[in-house]
């Protein structure tokens, strides 16, 4: 849940990213108690694991912003 937070808290600012973790977590409660399972933590690299060519793409805009020119080529 820190992990949601802290990925939501930067492009959302601090209260709508309370709002949503709290979600998260009722969500996950109701769930639990609905099919009485218990609780499994995804981890904090889950939100990291997505579209590999999506991350690179946000990370080359973000250089970009930041005012650095960026040329991409496939590691040795």
């Amino acid at each position: 849940m820190r992990a949601q937070f802290l990925r939501l808290k930067q492009r959302r600012g601090p209260m709508k990213a309370i709002v949503a973790v709290a979600a998260s977590i009722l969500t996950a409660a109701y769930s639990m108690l609905r099919d009485g399972d218990d609780y499994r933590d995804l981890g904090a690299a889950h939100f990291q694991r997505g579209d590999h060519a999506h991350l690179v793409a946000c990370l080359t805009r973000r250089l970009h912003h930041l005012g650095y020119e960026v040329t991409l080529g496939p590691a040795a």
